[in-house]
């Protein structure tokens, strides 16, 4: 074999090297993360009057935040006592209305095993990526009353649980039209359970808050779907992003039709509240686009721009959070 075939060899096996660059495909088995995971509602439900007294003690104590949020705004008992607690939790339990909800949450969610293992691997793997990044102490299982999926506190996790029933669920179907419109019914679905857990740490304490543009926000969301994915390397893009299947299928065939949307409208250095509102916030369809734009557009673009950019520039994680938006805006190419 001549040099020249040699140096052609190798190049080939460079360029292939270089293409199939992974920065997710981590091997996170010695990653180490101590979480506590707390069913709260289903030792709320089973509990008399006194265990209920001896249950607001401990999580009083426990998961403090979780539990003030579940009993102050959730349920609206307020901060009360703990005899208080356990007398207004009795009252709430005998509503029809909740016994019919709670034997639908017991029955979909007889045991959080395969979601705790997962969301473990998940913190596993963003430990791996990021071995100084802050980690939640508790996960907690509860009852919302329809009011959040995931609710980060500053050490633990809060999931309201009957917000992954299902949209053809009895309870969620009872629900009023508004605000609960179809579209909101449509996404309590477990498939994103695990994927809000982590998305709802990453946005509360790992990727810092901007008060910019829309580029510069639709970047930060972009950042933290990344972080999501990190976590859940094998997860569907489209769970990543919250998006039914044809909903990613539609920004994926017209990414390059939205990016010039928003360069002919001017609409990226914006700092217009409603333009950024339509961009990144949920709703039946982006504002703007035909009604089968999915909504979150600019959440959706930004998530590929970032993905870009790691591929390009093998940046580490602990670089992409400190990396301006600039830069990765100017590196991203519509496909």
């Amino acid at each position: 074999m001549t040099r020249k075939n040699i140096f052609c060899l190798f190049s080939i096996i460079f360029l292939c090297v270089s293409c199939s660059y992974n920065p997710l495909d981590v091997d996170s088995s010695k990653a180490k993360v101590n979480i506590e995971f707390i069913n709260m509602n289903r030792e709320l439900q089973k509990s008399d009057a006194a265990q209920l007294i001896v249950l607001s003690k401990k999580y009083k104590t426990e998961v403090k935040e979780a539990f003030e949020y579940q009993v102050g705004y959730c349920l609206q008992i307020g901060k009360v006592s703990n005899e208080e607690f356990a007398a207004s939790y009795l009252v709430y339990c005998k509503d029809t209305f909740i016994q019919k909800l709670e034997k639908e949450i017991a029955t979909r969610f007889p045991s959080t095993q395969k979601s705790e293992e997962s969301i473990l691997d998940g913190f596993r793997f963003l430990k791996t990526h990021l071995p100084k990044a802050k980690m939640p102490q508790h996960i907690v299982f509860m009852n919302s009353l329809f009011v959040s999926n995931a609710f980060s506190t500053e050490k633990d996790i809060a999931i309201g649980l009957e917000r992954y029933l299902g949209a053809k669920s009895p309870s969620i179907q009872r629900l009023p039209s508004e605000p609960y419109y179809d579209w909101v019914k449509e996404g309590m679905d477990a498939l994103y359970l695990e994927r809000d857990v982590l998305a709802s740490w990453i946005n509360a304490h790992l990727v810092k808050e901007v008060d910019g543009n829309l580029a510069e926000k639709m970047i930060r969301w972009g950042k933290v779907l990344y972080l999501t994915k990190a976590a859940f390397p094998e997860m569907d893009n489209s769970i990543i992003v919250r998006y039914a299947k044809q909903d990613y299928q539609w920004a994926t065939e017209n990414e390059a039709f939205f990016w010039k949307y928003l360069i002919d409208q001017e609409f990226l250095f914006k700092i217009d509240e409603r333009v950024v509102q339509n961009m990144l916030s949920d709703g039946p369809f982006t504002p703007g686009l035909p009604e089968k734009a999915p909504d979150r557009l600019g959440q959706y673009l930004g998530f590929k721009m970032v993905q870009q950019y790691m591929e390009k520039s093998k940046s580490s994680f602990a670089n992409l959070l400190k990396v301006e938006y600039n830069d990765i805006l100017q590196e991203y190419e519509s496909e």
